[in-house]
């Protein structure tokens, strides 16, 4: 798929200030007559006839598999899977799309005569979903059909007799997911590819794995080999998945993929000047801004909070694909890049990105440190195709509040990995001596299976994420944030953008060439 052009803005005189992301806020910032800002690309129109197109999709399947219906007889196991809270960001306005397809597959399989269906909540290693968020992601039908009777699962890794091992791949790794999937008839995974790294063989080798598999492909040297995650012909934690998923296979477990996209309309009416470039906003858009960071600015940190994970995107579906695993994520991936590519020439001396209030791991949570390090440079550096976006000992510079602030249900063991791990180390490579003591500890795996904590290696693996972005880079900066707090990330603290800019000449030289990344909406960077 080729790159959307268009998008790139070179910074002169004439330009008014650019919009930053800064936590549950907001920043207006000059930068550099002779910067580039690269935007997202326009959404795309979204598909006229979604449950139309849905159906569509399990009558005609991708790849060598058989249309649904011809796959479901009575008396069969049926597993239905589909992603957890973390997809898509912001989450998706009433009816989200799993919901929409899992009605249509379970209408399938009632036709079919069909009585021994289960659905799990591919968790991998993350956090157990709450009653709101599951309703949210299914429907109330799909709940209240499925949660009273049991059939409502949450996938838990910890669970000795809910696993299978199902072998090793050439390499060496274990293969062990969910025991229910593994002895089902047919398992049908229902994704959403929010980013190129969603998908495809991840969805059940990362979805519905325990940490005896994690563990071959979420460590520094796996990620530190992935250039980037977005791209999966060069990326490790690609290469292992799709080892593993082809191991899943051969031993017999029968996959239907279905997979969808969504446009990028991210933001609701009244954040719409979001989803705009700042030389088009309307008079309307300006006091809206205004009003808004008025309003922003009077609320306490909780409530602030609280305003903003109650935002809902709303995305539309533009495609929707099912059948055979890798058929069908290929298809996938041009749907994604048909909506995010844009070219971009050459590299930057300095990238600069302002951080949201959100992340993967912190919906209806606190982004805590360690997740702005992961979101900033494990998700947005690697949002490219070719080359990252700064040069090879550029500079990266982040806007984020970065408070000393954690959510002590859902990330128990951040709290002491930021206090006793990163107090020893910053290197990827050295922190994994002590990832197994996080790993087993019995009060952490108590949590995760009992409550809605993340596993106790959790925060590892944010900080492995960092890997790439940490050895190409030659210095991070962080705007506006706890001084301390960045300090302890091995960052460098700046109080205003244009002492960042400063610092980050003492690294790359005067007069540095810079790059500002405007995002979200999501887009991912070809650089030529």
């Amino acid at each position: 798929m080729s790159p959307r052009p268009g998008y790139v803005l070179d910074v002169d005189r004439s330009t008014p200030p650019v919009l930053f992301w800064h936590g549950e806020g907001f920043r207006l910032e000059r930068l550099p007559e002779g910067s580039r800002v690269i935007y997202p690309p326009e959404p795309l129109p979204p598909l006229p006839d979604p449950i139309g197109a849905i159906r569509r999709a399990l009558e005609e399947p991708l790849g060598d598999s058989q249309p649904l219906r011809s796959l479901l007889r009575p008396g069969m196991r049926l597993t239905i899977c589909f992603d957890d809270v973390s997809l898509p960001l912001p989450p998706m306005r009433r009816p989200d799309v799993r919901q929409l397809v899992i009605e249509q597959v379970l209408d399938l399989a009632a036709e079919a005569g069909v009585d021994d269906v289960c659905l799990i909540a591919a968790l991998a290693l993350h956090r157990r979903m709450t009653e709101a968020e599951l309703r949210h992601a299914l429907g109330d039908r799909v709940y209240d059909a499925f949660a009273p009777q049991g059939l409502l699962l949450q996938h838990d890794a910890e669970d000795p007799d809910g696993l299978v091992h199902l072998g090793r791949t050439d390499l060496g790794e274990d293969v062990e997911i969910s025991k229910r999937a593994a002895t089902s008839d047919l398992v049908v995974y229902v994704n959403i590819n929010l980013v190129p790294m969603d998908g495809g063989h991840k969805s059940v080798a990362t979805g519905l794995a325990s940490y005896r598999s994690l563990r071959h492909h979420h460590n520094a040297r796996t990620l530190r080999h992935s250039r980037s995650f977005m791209d999966k012909d060069h990326s490790e934690l690609h290469s292992s998945n799709w080892r593993m998923g082809r191991l899943i296979a051969a031993s017999g477990v029968r996959i239907f993929q279905i997979e969808t996209t969504l446009n990028n309309d991210a933001f609701p009416a009244q954040l719409r000047f979001l989803q705009r470039r700042e030389w088009e906003w309307t008079a309307q858009d300006r006091a809206t801004y205004l009003a808004t960071q008025a309003a922003l600015r009077r609320l306490p940190d909780g409530l602030r909070r609280s305003v903003f994970h109650q935002v809902t995107a709303p995305y539309r579906l533009t495609s929707v694909q099912a059948g055979e695993v890798e058929a069908v994520h290929d298809e996938t991936l041009r749907h994604v890049y048909a909506q995010q590519l844009v070219e971009v020439e050459g590299q930057s001396d300095v990238l600069t990105m302002g951080l949201p209030y959100i992340c993967p791991y912190n919906v209806n949570s606190i982004m805590n440190p360690i997740l702005v390090a992961c979101l900033g440079l494990g998700y947005l550096f690697n949002m490219y195709r070719g080359r990252p976006l700064v040069r090879e000992g550029g500079v990266l510079i982040l806007s984020h509040p970065t408070p000393r602030s954690f959510h002590p249900a859902h990330h128990p063991s951040y709290i002491d990995f930021f206090e006793e791990v990163l107090a020893e180390t910053t290197d990827p490579g050295e922190i994994g001596k002590y990832e197994e003591a996080y790993a087993t500890d019995p009060w952490y795996v108590h949590l995760y299976r009992t409550g809605n904590a993340y596993h106790g290696v959790h925060p590892f693996y944010m900080w492995y994420w960092c890997a790439h972005a940490l050895e190409h880079l030659g210095g991070v900066i962080v705007v506006g944030g706890d001084p301390a707090a960045v300090r302890r990330l091995g960052f460098k603290p700046a109080s205003t953008l244009a002492d960042a800019l400063e610092m980050a000449a003492d690294v790359v030289g005067p007069s540095p060439s810079v790059t500002h990344l405007h995002a979200p909406p999501l887009l991912m960077a070809d650089v030529r």
